[in-house]
């Protein structure tokens, strides 16, 4: 059973990377959080690995946090989540926001993340409330720095296919990514796609 992998990142999306161990790359499901901390292709990189072992596959699950890692089987051990919609979840806001929209029983925030239903919400607050910590806290923001000639469009895009990746309407994930990149901010996927996912979870 494969719990941790340290090696080369070859490759990068926001919702899988591959990491290269001596030599044999494996493919790793990561959620968004992950995504904005792995650094660029070529570095060093560690990764806390779940193994999901099914009958016609074997799948890795990375985070860079063992309380990501633990939040994660927490969501999975839910009836009706799985693996893929744990990362989803995960994916969808950012730590901190998730446990206390399940502290404090959020449908609404909770059914705003693509793929959970009412009846998924209120599984996970019923099962949950109780046994998720309530010091995780957000990300830091990323200091702004000014966008060079030709980005702003290569982003755009590669944040749209991002967010649609995770679930989101194509016309709604343009809307959210214009906005973040009105703002002020680093122009990064790894930055718009942030302010993007908190635009989408705004009452």
């Amino acid at each position: 059973m494969i719990a941790q992998l340290t090696g080369k990142l070859t490759y990068k999306l926001p919702n899988s990377a591959i990491i290269d161990v001596g030599g044999v790359g494996y493919e790793v499901h990561i959620p968004v959080t992950t995504f904005y901390e792995l650094g660029e292709p070529g570095s060093e990189v560690s990764l806390k690995i779940h193994t999901h072992v099914r009958e016609d596959a074997i799948q890795l699950f990375g985070f860079r946090t063992y309380r990501e890692k633990d939040l994660f089987l927490k969501l999975t051990s839910v009836s009706g989540i799985g693996p893929k919609l744990g990362i989803t979840m995960l994916s969808g806001m950012p730590a901190g926001d998730l446990i206390r929209a399940i502290k404090a029983g959020d449908l609404a925030k909770l059914t705003a993340i693509p793929g959970v239903g009412r009846k998924t919400a209120e599984r996970v607050v019923v099962e949950l409330r109780d046994k998720v910590s309530s010091d995780a806290t957000d990300l830091q923001e990323a200091e702004p720095l000014p966008a060079h000639e030709g980005q702003l469009e290569s982003v755009r895009g590669d944040t749209v296919a991002a967010l649609i990746a995770l679930g989101y309407p194509k016309p709604m994930a343009e809307r959210a990514v214009a906005a973040a990149l009105a703002e002020q901010g680093e122009v990064t996927i790894e930055a718009v796609l942030k302010r993007s996912l908190k635009r989408l979870f705004k009452p």
